[in-house]
């Protein structure tokens, strides 16, 4: 039986409360980088970083699959990476996992769980291209005269994922080439629609293509001569804008940036969930939801076994055991109570147990135990994961006060297929059902559309998860902007959880005391100083530093190299320096002006309760003889006097003395 403090907790081990089954399926994160290997990727010219250097750009392409790597080594040890070159005579090994792809495509690194002797080869291959930068032409010739069709590419890439890669795990290819138009002369037209084709063959197996366009000054990229037509960009409102032009974020102009943008893609956008959007009986439409402010904490530790020859990790299981039968007791066999009054007996606790059935009748004055399938109709109320919409408000009723939680993010899935679960009596899974909703994008979008002309936002019920508690929830529309810093907020409903009237309360302050205008206008001057100018600040320039410098021990000691914590540049540190060079002088005049407010110096602090003198409880005579009977006379001394009350009845004994004598 389980303890009365965990009756709350429900171990599901099917984990179907997360309606998103890729979720997941994204425990595992598999990468395949397909790096062209042309003469003009293999032109050498000189290192931005490094003067005397020559560098290309299949080395600058290695080294973010190099980068990004390491970092997955540390960060996701589950994850795994592929590397494949194309357009490059290499030949594969024969029994390979790379033997039965298409002609002049090359499996450098085959898709397996990362590992730092891996990343050391890789390493070791830059190293040697970086002393001699004419052997990456050496170790991968590339092909003259004709290219390889990019439908070749694309089907290359899916028989690599189908052989190598987990069924359940996200998969991607980062494509990286400095070539515009890879098919030019005649047939284009046949081979751009074999390239559309097999992408379309790569998303519908559930992977993604994320490509990176190397753009320089002497060598632009033109993405309308081939991509614009094969990688068009999924959007909620397809029929706006011009379907022709890609996103300029895939897009290159500085080799610096290659490393930068593929961080920023590194982690998959994970769904937390995928469940139906019912906006009338009869009328429903699929979403998916994002959390879109989520910590990054450090890597779970894990327990090894050493075998002998190796190190093995050990599996963790949790066991319930029946201390009646002595025996390990099954999941449905386990019953869930509060402690209230006395315990319940051996004898009732049999009888609770063999009961079965809707009902179950409990004597008076015994304890009432559910079942796990019981305590989640309890929590979800028997409703299904779905968001429901009740109704429409105006913009105007939602306050501030109202986001008491983080908000989710929902974007419109027709392509996944949502798992429904029917019960019999709410307590037995009956069936599965799997059921896909077509034409969502045109209809979220549609209603994106309305409610922002009107100003109004949607009142929807909204259980996200099977395992979680139906919630009321205010659905604010955003429509597609674009920023100065091309950064683009995509279209989507925010789901606000709006609180009950408990989870709200009155601030302990009645009145505040307001800045001036003439002290305000003065820190506005030096805060406009200090504004960033673009308007937008990246995140992933600023990594937590307390796990920035856990990562760089860690992975110093998997690549057995010397860590110097003197070498750790923490970049969420304030430049000082140039901030009061630019700004040093209207700081002060606001300072000295805020010491001269009279408001400044005024703090109005809340009441606080008044603390509460400790009672001895012995206090009577008769309650003094009982403790002396009892033996416990100098424990209750010690614990009325704040005293400790651990050890033997001498060390009380002697603490009391050392009290009244001191006192």
């Amino acid at each position: 039986m389980a303890p009365y403090d965990e009756w709350n907790r429900v171990d599901d081990e099917e984990d179907d409360e997360l309606q998103d089954t890729s979720f997941f399926e994204s425990k595992k994160d598999v990468i395949l980088f397909a790096i062209d290997c042309s003469i003009s990727m293999l032109e050498l010219h000189e290192d931005p970083k490094y003067e005397d250097v020559k560098t290309c750009h299949l080395f600058t392409a290695l080294e973010a699959a190099m980068e990004i790597s390491k970092r997955k080594v540390i960060v996701g040890p589950n994850d795994a990476v592929g590397i494949m070159l194309f357009n490059t005579t290499r030949k594969n090994d024969s029994g390979g996992q790379g033997a039965d792809i298409k002609q002049n495509n090359f499996v450098y690194q085959p898709i397996t769980t990362i590992d730092a002797p891996k990343v050391s080869e890789l390493m070791k291959l830059l190293d040697d291209a970086r002393e001699d930068p004419s052997s990456l032409r050496t170790t991968f010739p590339p092909l003259v005269g004709h290219r390889v069709p990019m439908g070749d590419v694309f089907t290359s890439c899916n028989w690599i994922m189908r052989d190598g890669a987990p069924k359940t795990a996200s998969k991607r290819v980062f494509l990286i080439t400095d070539v515009d138009d890879p098919n030019a002369g005649p047939g284009k037209e046949r081979l751009m629609t074999s390239a559309r084709t097999t992408l379309i063959d790569l998303t519908q197996a559930g992977i993604m293509v994320e490509p990176f366009f190397i753009s320089t000054e002497d060598k632009p990229f033109d993405q309308t001569k081939f991509y614009s037509s094969v990688l068009l960009p999924n959007n909620v409102n397809d029929d706006e804008g011009d379907p022709s032009v890609l996103l300029e974020s895939i897009s290159i102009t500085r080799i610096d940036d290659l490393l930068a943008q593929m961080k920023f893609r590194e982690v998959p956008k994970r769904a937390l969930f995928s469940i139906p959007l019912e906006l009338a009986s009869e009328f429903v439409i699929g979403v998916k939801g994002y959390g879109l402010v989520t910590e990054q904490k450090k890597g779970t530790y894990r327990y090894f076994v050493d075998v002998g020859h190796k190190m093995e990790l050990a599996g963790s299981r949790t066991t319930y055991v029946d201390n009646i039968e002595e025996d390990e007791a099954m999941n449905d066999s386990i019953v869930y109570g509060m402690a209230l009054g006395e315990t319940l007996g051996a004898e009732e606790a049999d009888d609770e147990r063999d009961m079965s059935g809707t009902t179950r009748a409990v004597s008076a004055f015994s304890r009432v135990f559910f079942t796990q399938d019981e305590q989640k109709s309890f929590r979800t109320l028997g409703l299904e994961p779905r968001i429901k919409l009740l109704g429409f408000k105006d913009k105007t009723e939602l306050s501030f006060e109202d986001n008491v939680k983080h908000s989710y993010f929902i974007y419109p899935d027709e392509m996944a297929r949502i798992l429904i679960r029917s019960y019999n009596l709410g307590l037995h899974v009956t069936n599965r059902l799997s059921q896909a909703y077509s034409g969502s994008k045109r209809t979220f979008s549609a209603l994106i559309k309305s409610m922002a002309k009107k100003e109004k936002i949607g009142i929807a019920l909204a259980l996200m998860r099977r395992n979680s508690a139906p919630v009321f929830c205010a659905l604010v529309p955003q429509e597609e902007k674009a920023e100065e810093g091309g950064w683009n907020e995509p279209a989507g409903i925010h789901i606000i959880p709006l609180p009950f009237a408990d989870d709200i309360r009155a601030a302990p302050v009645q009145e505040g005391l307001r800045a001036s205008d003439d002290l305000r206008d003065s820190a506005l001057k030096w805060i406009d100083k200090l504004t960033v100018k673009n308007g937008s600040y990246p995140p992933d320039s600023y990594p937590n530093p307390a796990l920035a410098y856990h990562n760089e021990q860690l992975e110093a000691s998997a690549f057995r190299t010397d860590f110097n914590p003197e070498d750790f540049e923490d970049v969420t540190l304030p430049n000082t320096a140039a901030m009061h060079k630019r700004a040093g002088s209207l700081m002060k005049e606001w300072l000295s002006a805020l010491r001269q407010d009279e408001t400044a110096n005024i703090v109005d602090l809340p009441d606080r309760g008044k603390k509460r003198k400790a009672v001895n409880s012995a206090q009577t005579e008769g309650e003094v003889r009982s403790f002396y009977e009892q033996g416990t006379l100098a424990k209750e001394f010690c614990r009325g006097h704040s005293l400790a009350v651990s050890g033997k009845k001498a060390d009380l004994l002697d603490r009391v003395q050392e009290y009244l004598a001191a006192n």
